[in-house]
């Protein structure tokens, strides 16, 4: 007998462009801008269900995120994705607010020093924008490259969190 998982969405407007929040009844599934490069194609699938109790939460969360007042968030996640893109995900989820690291030191963290591409590849399927904070990745220059949700998008989350781009630092453990 094959279950169908409940799945609760809704549109949030962030000062970055409208959002899709997705959650299961164990975390968050999604946190996208509008159109970015790997937005679900499922999208229009779900109904609308803006008062759920998480999605209520997540969207408070990133208003104060937005607002310069929560560096950290403390939402269940859920996401969907390989072994190898968890671990991805894990170390993006280590760079600290306000600091950054290139895709190089993240893939040398992570024991995987020659996989600075396939991290690149996974960090970009990251289905958390913000929660998972792959604005913080930058080149092995400390230039901005490669965001799903558009290179502007990510000099403003960098700017919201007074981060300078000439500063990078590998804080990601190997677990």
């Amino acid at each position: 007998m094959q279950t169908t998982e409940t799945i609760w969405q809704c549109v949030w407007p962030s000062p970055l462009g409208e959002m899709l929040l997705r959650c299961s009844a164990q975390g968050l599934r999604g946190v996208w801008f509008i159109g970015q490069r790997y937005f679900p194609a499922d999208a229009n699938a779900f109904a609308t269900t803006p008062g759920h109790a998480l999605l209520h939460e997540t969207q408070q969360q990133l208003t104060a995120y937005f607002a310069g007042e929560l560096q950290q968030f403390t939402l269940p996640l859920d996401p969907l994705g390989t072994p190898f893109q968890h671990r991805v995900w894990q170390g993006i989820a280590r760079i600290p607010y306000g600091h950054t690291c290139s895709y190089g030191e993240l893939a040398a963290a992570l024991g995987r020093p020659t996989a600075a591409r396939a991290l690149g590849h996974a960090t970009g399927q990251n289905p958390l924008s913000l929660l998972i904070p792959c604005h913080r990745l930058l080149s092995k220059q400390g230039q901005l490259t490669g965001y799903a949700g558009g290179l502007p998008r990510k000099q403003a989350l960098l700017q919201l969190e007074h981060t300078t781009l000439r500063t990078h630092h590998a804080t990601a453990q190997p677990d």
